[in-house]
């Protein structure tokens, strides 16, 4: 057929019987499961895109050619809807004009199937053009709903669905002339409606506003609760659904209007979380999660906690669904290779420095404390993990006073035979871990050994999750002496490491992570073991487990330190990971484990780490190098080249931190070969805080390290440092600030040892720098450094003692800051301290000491006799 490119666009527009025939005859080869002939189609069709009136074809299949079937024309209106998302600034008015027209004369189909797929394509177009350049579209859409036709009210509600969950943001602004104040009395009139569909879409449009707290609704809140209290009983799970969303919202933006109603509106909420529709339940579970969060909570529920606890504990069985979901039957699957969608992105946590334990509340993104169990092959969030959730605020909101509700089921639970009932016990006990600890204490030394038991269940999901549970009571069974429950427990949970099934394998690993950071050194006697096992399970592990073992194993290197550092336990290490760090390529992403984990045992072993240091840095050196040269290009020619995965960077500069930190002088030669300040200077001043953050960490550890090669690129590094003191972004700003810290210690360090070898050239200056000098050098332990810094300082008073008498408070303060001095050097301070002394008198000296802080005054008496 010959396309005319000139097509007249007039609403008389007909289509050439033949260029229909060959787009009908496209839309049917699409639907072919040959991917081949697909992309064949998808050539054809972008092809195409190039003729003006190619869109009329396609709403005209979807609107008009009712004789085709419907997945031919719904097909068509999707394919409509890609093109307008992808060339609607392009389409001739006409064009427009003539879609816009069908899609509303066409709403109410007698097809749901057709018309859902025109309420997406008005949709995509208003969102396209912004509703203000389709004004007759809200005001059209609206009294289609007093159409007398259902099908025709139906599908404009769906239309107003979709643009209210698209849109919220721009119905609720001034650039439309405030269309919500009368839509929604509009939709409060359809809450009443004889159709559960058009009711159930009433509910839903409403509930879009009420997260930002839309005026239009704030004026009409009571006539909405009301209307939503009438639809408490509704036959349509699809209503109930709504219905508790709607409440759980209200919960959190209108208390206040709730408030009078609470108890009937808890009452409500405990049917419906044991609705027979599961998706009803899992809204209705979530307001006892949201309410857990308010202030009032305790005095609310308290009455309702003898229903409620049994609800919620009934809700952490596995459905049989869940079951057949998670393979629960299938006990052995350690051979089976995961498929790749399994594997969840993680998000690497940048180095913080000073609180290597994050203390400053920033979540470590692996804690599954707040990872009910982990059933995440379903979808990610069910009534069984809610359930759990709500338990776990809830024993956080009670704490003990939990107990009296919760320990008569757990004795039912925890020793049932059906394996489904004794597992969700021992979810439940897992659950109210954090809460109310202090009251299951008693009951532990009897509940621990009967877990460290259930490890050994024949059901792999009873042993998986009391890998987690027990993981939440680590802390108490560390401060019992380790014979008692620690050895066994670890014992027990080594071997699960070892499971033949995958989901205990991870659950063991992720719980014995924990264990770790409870335990501490308490793990080194046990280390050789340990590592048996560890290692052991690289050989055995598919993909996914493998990324959670690196983490095991970086944890025990974070916890037990440089007790690592001993030959035997290198040499069974450091091969299998060395391995891995071979096999993988510079763009997998399964690097960033692996560099996190080779952090921390670089860190760990320390010099132990020499003999595989210098492939290791020098490939973090080239992923930096190579993720900085792939955004300047992104930068340049952003068409043509993709972004970079800044996390490559970002993990490469921790590991090099680790290394610095690790070998400490050792690294000198590394960096000297290496042109790693360049590349730092320019990570400094990246965009992103977390390239920053990383970068500012591995300066301050290379100032401690070689300061010789950071000396010469101060003058550039401080201006860069400073402009990065803003405390809106905390971790960038506190690594800022400690690298600047090392630096003046290095700086007085240096200024010290210089004073030591030429005190005559040096002395003269003494007054400018003597206080910062002090000040800086208080703050550091004893070591070598300080010893010749402060050798050099004392040799210079020597021969310019003029110049630290109007600072002599802060020379006391730092020869306080001393724990034992050598011997020469003790006598150095004492010669200095009577010295001064002698010189102003006794008098003058209480007068001056008198201005001391007391353990500054004892300590210098004690050790100077002064």
């Amino acid at each position: 057929m010959v396309w005319d490119r000139q097509t007249k666009m007039e609403y008389e527009w007909k289509p050439d019987e033949q260029g229909l025939q060959q787009i009908l005859q496209l839309l049917k080869e699409s639907q072919s499961p040959d991917t081949t002939i697909q992309r064949t189609v998808q050539q054809k069709l972008e092809q195409l895109n190039q003729y003006p009136d190619f869109n009329n074809y396609l709403i005209f299949v979807l609107t008009k050619l009712k004789s085709e079937d419907e997945p031919t024309r719904s097909l068509s209106g999707l394919i409509l809807k890609n093109n307008v998302k992808a060339h609607f600034q392009n389409f001739p008015n006409g064009v427009t004009d003539f879609i816009k027209s069908e899609c509303l004369n066409n709403i109410g189909d007698s097809s749901p199937l057709i018309r859902a797929t025109v309420g997406i394509l008005i949709t995509t177009i208003a969102s396209k053009g912004e509703l203000q350049n389709w004004p007759d579209l809200l005001p059209k859409l609206c009294s289609l709903l007093d159409s007398e036709d259902y099908n025709t009210c139906e599908g404009a509600f769906g239309a107003l669905q979709k643009i209210c969950e698209d849109s919220a943001e721009i119905l609720d602004s001034d650039v439309l002339d405030r269309p919500l104040n009368i839509m929604i009395p509009k939709f409060l009139q359809f809450f009443k409606h004889s159709s559960p569909k058009i009711r159930s879409h009433a509910v839903a449009c409403v509930n879009q506003f009420i997260i930002s707290r839309t005026q239009a609704l704030m004026l009409h809140i009571d006539s909405f609760i009301e209307n939503l209290f009438a639809l408490a009983g509704d036959e349509e799970p699809e209503v109930r659904k709504n219905v508790c969303r709607a409440l759980v919202m209200l919960l959190e933006v209108r208390m206040d209007r709730l408030l009078p109603h609470m108890h009937n509106i808890v009452e409500y909420m405990l049917q419906r979380t044991q609705d027979q529709d599961e998706n009803v339940a899992l809204e209705a579970c979530e307001f006892w999660l949201t309410l857990a969060e308010q202030p009032i909570c305790k005095d609310v529920l308290v009455r309702h906690l003898p229903k409620l606890i049994p609800v919620l504990v009934n809700g952490m069985k596995y459905s049989d669904i869940d079951i057949i979901l998670l393979k629960g039957d299938v006990e052995e699957d350690e051979t089976i290779p995961d498929s790749e969608q399994d594997i969840r992105p993680r998000f690497h946590r940048s180095r913080t420095v000073a609180q290597q334990h994050d203390e400053d509340g920033i979540e470590e993104e692996d804690d599954d404390d707040d990872e009910i169990d982990d059933d995440d092959t379903i979808s990610d969030w069910n009534l069984r993990k809610c359930s759990a959730a709500a338990l776990d605020v809830l024993a956080n909101v009670y704490r003990d006073e939990l107990l009296p509700h919760i320990l008569p089921l757990l004795k039912e639970l925890l020793f049932h035979h059906e394996w489904v009932v004794k597992e969700s016990g021992i979810l439940v006990l897992g659950a109210i871990a954090e809460g109310c600890m202090q009251g299951m204490i008693p009951y532990l030394p009897e509940l621990i050994p009967h877990l460290i038991q259930c490890l050994s269940d024949k059901k792999a999901l009873v042993r998986s999750i009391t890998c987690w549970t027990l993981s939440r009571y680590a802390h108490w069974v560390v401060s019992q002496p380790p014979d008692t429950y620690l050895k066994p427990l670890m014992t027990e949970l080594l071997k699960r490491i070892l499971d033949s099934n995958k989901r205990v394998q991870e659950a063991a690993c992720s719980a014995f992570a924990t264990l770790e950071e409870e335990a501490c050194t308490e793990l080194v006697p046990y280390l050789a073991y340990i590592l048996d096992t560890l290692v052991f399970a690289f050989s055995k592990y598919q993909h996914k487990n493998l990324l959670i073992l690196y983490d095991a194993i970086g944890t025990l290197a974070d916890s037990v330190g440089h007790h690592l550092n001993k030959p035997e336990y290198i040499q069974m290490l450091m091969p299998p990971l060395i391995q891995k760090w071979n096999m993988l390529k510079d763009e997998d992403k399964d690097l960033f484990p692996l560099l996190e984990c080779l952090s921390s045992v670089a860190t760990a072993l320390q010099s132990g780490f020499l003999p595989y240091c210098e492939p290791v840095y020098q490939r973090c050196v080239n992923l930096v190098q190579k993720t900085l040269a792939q955004a300047m290009l992104n930068n340049a020619q952003p068409d043509q080249y993709e972004a970079p995965d800044k996390d490559f960077m970002i993990v490469a500069l921790d590991l090099l931190s680790g290394l610095a930190e690790g070998l400490g002088g050792n690294i000198e030669q590394l960096v000297a070969r290496s042109n790693i300040l360049t590349l730092m200077y320019q990570c400094m001043q990246d965009k992103m805080p977390e390239v920053r953050q990383s970068s500012f960490a591995l300066l301050g550890d290379l100032t401690k390290a070689c300061f010789q090669h950071v000396k010469p690129c101060i003058a550039d590094f401080m201006p860069i440092l400073g402009t990065n003191l803003n405390p809106e972004f905390i971790s960038v700003c506190n690594n800022a600030t400690w690298a600047i810290g090392e630096i003046s210690i290095q700086m007085a360090i240096t200024i010290g040892r210089l004073g030591y070898v030429c005190p005559q050239e040096v002395a003269p200056m003494l007054q400018q720098f003597i206080r910062p000098w002090c000040t800086s050098l208080r703050n550091i332990r004893d070591n070598e450094e300080k010893d010749s810094a402060f050798r050099g300082i004392c040799t210079m008073i020597s021969v310019n003692p003029s110049g630290v008498i109007q600072d002599f408070i802060f020379f006391c303060d730092a020869v306080a800051s001393w724990i034992n001095p050598k011997d020469d050097l003790r006598d150095m301070f004492c010669k200095i301290l009577h010295g001064f002394k002698n010189q102003v008198g006794d008098e003058n000296w209480r007068r001056f000491s008198d201005q001391f802080p007391l353990p500054l005054k004892e300590r210098l008496a004690a050790f100077y006799g002064v």
